[in-house]
């Protein structure tokens, strides 16, 4: 997947912040604000940054708003399709121009999951119209209307049934991560919960004003859905040399990001039940195998990396795994030409809703460590 756009270093102005960045929820996600001001303060114009596990695309986001051309690379398609979408520039209107053709000439999908839990999670006629979106979208989604069209579906899939205007096209749930289906019939049938006949044109119409309606700086920018831990993935990016790498790795034992995202990964054209697969994923056996898989990215980055880059990682660890998580990461930069220069506190987890957070709400939260490295070949 793929986008290029025009360049501008033209920071006069550079909106403070925007709400493209939130167009679709992601559990893993950092705030705005950690990569934005580090490339506000120190980066120059027309260098170019690299996030390896770019996740819903903060840091390429960030490096729009600066002017500044970037890669983000991630293995989840959710990730790829929602990060793709914060480099788009498209109006409102040519978005709902767009699903009002779809709607109007897709034929009938040829297929729509069946079951307690399709029943229960969607209206009939609504879960009808997003197989035939689906099934239009998986045909054709090259066009900058439909790439933004499926981010702001992924966004609006599910979440909590407002009191007033509908805002998600689901019954009750979370909007960060897919309901399990068992557990999820249980809590509908327990309440008495059935699905709302919500209106999707309109509930697009909103989003869609609310998300791309803004004025952004042009973005020059890539996404590329592939393993980091590839070699492959870095030879698409031969003759550029990257002079800051934003990113924050999965943290070790963080391994749930394909059934947490099941229902949008069915969107995408995944199966319609969650997916338990590590494919494409760090590989969390070990403290010593994820380490080995991390030093095999950071020697990739150094490969596109330029003269004296700088890499900022953000890091921390979950409750279910006790390691110390600075020490793994100093594991993970032996002999790949990066040198730690600089740690510094982020605070705790709590701070931006970041990883550690999903899996704890009674623990304290724990303390995450922004890691600076410099490239020393």
């Amino acid at each position: 997947m793929t986008l290029w756009v025009a360049v501008s270093n033209d920071r006069s102005a550079m909106p403070t912040c925007s709400r493209l960045n939130a167009i679709c929820p992601y559990f893993t996600m950092f705030p705005l604000e950690f990569p934005l001001s580090i490339l506000r303060s120190y980066a120059s114009p027309g260098e170019w940054v690299l996030d390896p596990f770019c996740g819903r695309g903060t840091t390429v986001f960030a490096a729009r708003l600066c002017g500044l051309p970037a890669v983000g690379i991630d293995s989840h398609p959710v990730a790829a399709a929602i990060a793709q979408a914060k480099l788009l520039d498209v109006s409102p209107q040519a978005i709902v121009d767009e699903l009002l053709a779809i709607l109007e000439s897709a034929p009938p999908p040829d297929s729509v999951p069946e079951g307690n839990f399709w029943e229960l999670a969607f209206h009939p006629d609504v879960l009808f119209e997003l197989c035939r979106l689906r099934e239009e979208l998986l045909r054709n989604c090259t066009t900058p209307e439909r790439q933004a069209l499926r981010a702001v579906i992924l966004g609006a899939l599910h979440g909590p049934r407002a009191k007033c205007r509908p805002t998600y096209l689901s019954n009750q749930a979370p909007r960060t991560y897919a309901p399990k289906p068992a557990y999820a019939v249980r809590f509908w049938r327990a309440r008495d919960l059935q699905p709302e006949r919500v209106d999707l044109v309109d509930i697009v119409a909103t989003r869609a004003q609310r998300y791309y309606a803004s004025a952004l700086p042009p973005a020059r920018g890539w996404i590329i859905e592939a393993d980091s831990r590839n070699p492959a993935t870095f030879a698409q990016l031969s003759g550029i040399r990257f002079k800051w790498i934003v990113t924050s790795p999965p943290y070790y034992g963080m391994r749930t990001y394909r059934p947490d995202q099941w229902l949008r990964l069915w969107f995408l054209g995944g199966p319609a039940w969650p997916d338990y697969s590590q494919n494409g994923q760090i590989s969390h056996s070990s403290a010593e195998t994820f380490a080995r898989d991390l030093r095999g990215v950071w020697s990739l980055v150094a490969s596109v990396a330029d003269t004296n880059a700088r890499m900022i990682i953000r890091f921390g660890r979950i409750h279910d795994r006790r390691v110390d998580p600075l020490h793994l990461l100093e594991r993970s930069l032996v002999n790949t030409g990066w040198e730690i220069e600089a740690i510094r506190s982020a605070g705790s987890a709590a701070r931006g809703k970041r990883q550690a957070m999903h899996f704890t709400t009674t623990r304290d939260p724990l303390e995450e460590h922004d890691v600076w490295v410099r490239l020393r070949l």
